[in-house]
């Protein structure tokens, strides 16, 4: 995949791009993950459909500017449509922030998205995650850095490690967004219930993030939702990428032959 760069305004964002004349498909990570988190399905869904992963604001490649709000996050999604010239609605791919940044999305613009895979992204979020705060700072050296990460979420976090003058450390601030979420918490029905289009909602058996029944009611309460349940964590595309990429390019061609009620 190809890294390459937009602005909105005076943040400037990176994404990483997989070419070719595929269908375009948009995926966004979840908190503290980037863009590359979507390689392999990139791969998968190759030539048929164009992933193109955006690296949100605050995280990987893009900057790191003081609003992490909702609107900032969806308004770099607009953006990013504009900078690529889309104008015929689109996929929208998102895994837990990312999910819920496609969801809000299309509930302001309804005419700009043709379907979802909606992956671990609840109508109702309260988290906390000033456990994160630990993780500040430059360690001495890598090793040391991990072990402040620890074992269970080290392989979502390594990828954004980097060195630096003095040791090491991650490319976002860990303070920052433990500080960040309790304003992105809040309650999502109104924009999970706005629209139309097909949507493909996706459970992790082994979740710690989210309930699996808020996702069964979201998925039983929204027209034209379907949930898939595998046998993963909350990031279930790397959990079990063969699974997930089967289910996301089959329902893709599936939405690509319906109209939307």
């Amino acid at each position: 995949m190809q890294r390459k760069h937009f602005s909105n305004g005076d943040v400037t964002l990176s994404y990483l791009d997989v070419g070719g004349d595929g269908k375009p498909v948009i995926a966004l990570h979840a908190y503290w993950m980037e863009a590359g988190t979507w390689t392999a399905l990139a791969g998968a869904l190759a030539p048929k459909w164009r992933l193109i992963a955006l690296d949100l604001r605050g995280h990987g490649h893009s900057d790191k500017p003081d609003d992490l709000s909702w609107d900032a996050f969806i308004g770099d999604l607009e953006a990013l449509l504009d900078h690529l010239g889309i104008v015929q609605p689109v996929a929208l791919i998102g895994n837990s922030l990312g999910g819920t940044v496609a969801f809000r999305f299309a509930a302001r613009r309804p005419d700009s998205v043709a379907a979802m895979v909606i992956e671990e992204s609840p109508a109702v979020e309260n988290a906390n995650l000033d456990f994160m705060r630990a993780w500040a700072g430059v360690f001495p050296s890598r090793e040391a850095l991990a072990e402040a990460i620890g074992t269970r979420l080290l392989w979502s976090v390594e990828p954004s490690f980097r060195h630096v003058d003095g040791g090491w450390t991650l490319v976002f601030s860990a303070t920052q967004l433990a500080d960040a979420l309790p304003g992105l918490n809040g309650d999502f029905w109104d924009d999970w219930l706005a629209t139309k289009h097909p949507v493909m909602l996706v459970r992790g058996t082994d979740s710690r993030a989210v309930n699996g029944e808020l996702l069964s009611e979201m998925a039983r309460r929204r027209p034209a939702t379907r949930l898939e349940t595998l046998d993963a964590g909350h990031v279930t595309h790397h959990d079990a990428p063969a699974a997930f990429a089967n289910l996301t390019r089959a329902f893709l061609a599936d939405a690509a032959n319906r109209v939307a009620p």
